[in-house]
């Protein structure tokens, strides 16, 4: 959950970021915004969350 919670703060960030700068305008951040929600209640979320559970895990093992 802390994970899922950090990617969606760190995404909104970004996308704030993206639209201040002028280099996204609202219309398509909106788009975008729609297509998580919607891809979020399709059968391809657990298989998008467990691919970002593996990535995440990968990066946690990596020792710096």
């Amino acid at each position: 959950m802390a994970i899922s919670l950090s990617v969606v703060l760190l995404l909104a960030i970004i996308l704030v970021v993206l639209m201040r700068g002028g280099s996204i305008k609202a219309g398509p951040a909106i788009v975008a915004i729609l297509f998580g929600f919607f891809l979020a209640s399709t059968g391809m979320a657990p298989s998008i969350n467990r691919f970002l559970s593996s990535i995440a895990q990968t990066i946690n093992s990596i020792g710096f």
